[in-house]
This record gives C-alpha cells, sequence and structure tokens, in this order.
C-alpha cells in the first residue's frame, strides 16, 4: 500500500492512502463493532446499521497536529432515543 502524507500536513495528497484514512477505517470499524456488542446486549436489532467516519487533521494552535474526528451512525428502523442512547453507550466501549 502506498501511503502519502495529506496537503494539510505539507505533504503531496493524491490519490494515495494516509494514515489518517487507516486511522478512520479503523476507528469506524471498533465503533461499529462495540455498537453490536451494545445493541445486543439491549436485544436491538441493528443488524443494517452503518457507521462513517470523517477524520481531518490540522493545527492544534500549540504548535502541533490534532485530528477531528466526526462519527456517523445510521441505524435504520431503530427510535431516535434508543438509537442515541446505544451509540453513547458504543462511545464508553470504544
Amino acid at each position: 500500500m502506498r501511503l502519502r502524507i495529506p496537503t494539510e500536513m505539507g505533504g503531496p495528497g493524491g490519490p494515495f492512502t494516509n494514515p489518517e484514512q487507516l486511522f478512520a477505517t479503523g476507528y469506524a470499524s471498533c465503533f461499529h463493532r462495540a455498537l453490536k456488542v451494545v445493541a445486543a446486549r439491549h436485544k436491538v436489532d441493528v443488524s443494517d446499521s452503518a457507521v462513517t467516519a470523517r477524520v481531518g487533521i490540522g493545527l492544534d494552535g500549540k504548535g502541533g497536529f490534532g485530528l477531528k474526528v466526526d462519527l456517523e451512525a445510521e441505524l435504520p428502523d431503530v427510535e431516535r432515543a434508543t438509537a442515541e442512547e446505544l451509540v453513547a453507550k458504543a462511545h464508553q466501549v470504544c
């Protein structure tokens, strides 16, 4: 796998994978597994669920870089209040 530093960090970017994308993939996968475990404990079917992670990187204001992660969980056919509870509990697990 060919990796390139993102343009936000002064690298060439381009159509290559970068470490932040790999982090996003791993984090989304971990969170999705945690969500499924929590849902199973509460007997809620989330078999059609999906989790997307969007990772950004930029200056942190202290001379370094920081990651920003936005997670989006899709839980079709699960009431919003229940979905929010499951996501909050999954956050504690992952």
